[in-house]
Formats: structure tokens, C-alpha cells, sequence
């Protein structure tokens, strides 16, 4: 064959490859880029109403831009120690560890999200037995309900005042009483909150003595309380041992890394460490769930 026409081939062949690298670069790159669009319209709206009904009011795209900053940032954090020109396995493995701490990075926003919640929420129920009282102190001295909502409102504190001010100002634009007190059952997602609602609508109904009922709630959710207390010193133990048992193999990696770089290095860039590690994180993650099954006490 033509030598000329042989090495025409060649470079022919290599274009070819290049050009179906380049449409698979760009598709990928196309893909991420759409994904994104869509990571910051849907997640960062619906986290940054999330955040305005705990009276949080941060703007939708800081919210997506510091999810997209924690996954570039633990992206790169996995990548670069293991990533090699000549061991594939390595930057393999630093990619796939990359992409999967940087996917958990981007549910950082939602996940503050449920713990703020989950504090706000606790803080409402422990204010909610004072203001029951109040309120049926209220009641007694010749006051209506709207009144004695008021009374926490001006009386109370965050986050209690809060919400029952927003369920006065949704009756003062016309929504009715019920559904006012249905909004913000649902608003708080307390299930000592939606006690005293449904009771509050039994005792509209049926003409019950609401100052009565509200000390009995109040007795019931204080009682509770004290339960829920005693059972988080109960199993403060098996909590304390699942945190340390999960952090020991990431803290006794890192000292080793910093003191022994050069025995680490070798064992993060070779098959058999990056199976290790990736069975490590199954145990952790298997071990994590019956613990907190365990310790998980409904009162």
C-alpha cells in the first residue's frame, strides 16, 4: 500500500477518534450543564421557600450556589490526591469518590433545611406549654380565642410568637378560623400542635370548655417532654459510640496520611485499598442504620 495513503488512513482514523471524543466530551458536558439548570430552578426555589416558612430569607440562587461550591470543593478534595497519569485505577477511583461526595454535597442545602426544622419544631413544643397556659389563663379571665392568640403573640417568644402572628394575619385577610389553624398545622408539623388544633375544632363543634382542655393538653405535652428527655440520656451512650465508631477509620486515615504519606499513598492508589475503603463506607453506613434504628425511641 501507498505509504502516503497509509499514513492518510492514520491520520484519518485519529480525527475520527477525536471528533467522536469531542461529541462524547460535550454530550457530557451538555448533560452536567442541563443538570445544573435544573438542580438550581427546582432544589434552590423549593429550599429557599423552605427557609422562608422558618423565617429564613436567603435568595434561591445563594442557595444553589453553595451546594454547587461544597460538591466542586469535595470533588476536587477526592480527585486531585488520586489522580495519576499512569494508574488509572487511581484517578478512577478519585473520580468515583469525587462524584459521589460531591452528589451528597448538593443535598447540604435540604439537609439544613430538616435540621433547622427539626430545632425549630422542638423549641415551638417545649414554648407551647406556656402558651397553652397563657392562653387558658386568657380564656378565663373573659378573653376570646383570637385574644388569647394575641397574647402569645405579644407575650410569647420565637419561634411561637412567630407562627401564631402569621395565623392572625392570614384571619385578618379573610381566611376563616379553621382553615388558619389548619395552615399552620401544617406550617409547624408538630404533632403536640395538631392535638391542640383538633381539639380547639372539637370544642368549637361541641361547645367544650376550652380552658379545661387546655390544661389537660399541656399536662400531656409536659409529661412527654420529661419522657423524651429521659430517653435521650438513656441512649446518649449509643449515640456517642456510633458517631466515634464512624469517625475512627476517616480520623485514622487522615493522621496516617499526614504522618506515613508515602505507605498511604500507594495503598489510596491501588485496587485492593480503594475496595477496602469502599467496604468500609458500606460497614460505616450499614452499622449507622441499625444504631440509629436502635437508639430511635417513639414516645
Amino acid at each position: 500500500m501507498d505509504p502516503n495513503r497509509l499514513m492518510l488512513l492514520k491520520w484519518g482514523a485519529t480525527l475520527l477518534v477525536g471528533l467522536a471524543f469531542g461529541a462524547f466530551g460535550w454530550q457530557i458536558i451538555h448533560t452536567i450543564q442541563s443538570s445544573a439548570g435544573a438542580y438550581s430552578e427546582s432544589m434552590s426555589e423549593n429550599t429557599a421557600r423552605q427557609f422562608e416558612d422558618l423565617f429564613l430569607f436567603i435568595p434561591a440562587k445563594k442557595i444553589a450556589d453553595i451546594g454547587r461550591a461544597a460538591a466542586a470543593a469535595l470533588f476536587l478534595l477526592c480527585f486531585i490526591p488520586l489522580f495519576s497519569l499512569t494508574n488509572y485505577v487511581s484517578t478512577a477511583a478519585g473520580a468515583v469518590l469525587g462524584i459521589f461526595f460531591g452528589s451528597l454535597a448538593l443535598m447540604v442545602p435540604s439537609r439544613l433545611v430538616a435540621y433547622l426544622r427539626v430545632r425549630r419544631r422542638r423549641a415551638f413544643n417545649l414554648q407551647l406549654v406556656e402558651a397553652l397556659s397563657s392562653m387558658s389563663n386568657a380564656l378565663r379571665a373573659g378573653f376570646s380565642i383570637n385574644q388569647a392568640f394575641e397574647t402569645v403573640v405579644q407575650n410569647g417568644e420565637k419561634p411561637i410568637s412567630q407562627e401564631f402572628g402569621v395565623m392572625l394575619q392570614q384571619m385578618r385577610v379573610g381566611m376563616n378560623f379553621y382553615d388558619a389553624l389548619q395552615s399552620l398545622d401544617q406550617r409547624v408539623g408538630s404533632e403536640d400542635l395538631t392535638l391542640v388544633v383538633t381539639a380547639i375544632d372539637i370544642a368549637r363543634r361541641t361547645g367544650g370548655n376550652l380552658t379545661e382542655i387546655f390544661d389537660k393538653i399541656g399536662m400531656t405535652i409536659r409529661e412527654r417532654l420529661r419522657i423524651e428527655r429521659r430517653v435521650l440520656t438513656l441512649t446518649a451512650q449509643g449515640r456517642i459510640q456510633g458517631i466515634i465508631v464512624a469517625l475512627m477509620p476517616a480520623v485514622l486515615g487522615g493522621v496516617m496520611t499526614v504522618i506515613k504519606p508515602e505507605m498511604m499513598m500507594p495503598f489510596f492508589k491501588s485496587a485492593q485499598g480503594m475496595g477496602a475503603i469502599g467496604l468500609t463506607i458500606l460497614l460505616i453506613c450499614v452499622g449507622w442504620f441499625f444504631i440509629s434504628k436502635i437508639i430511635k425511641i417513639d414516645v
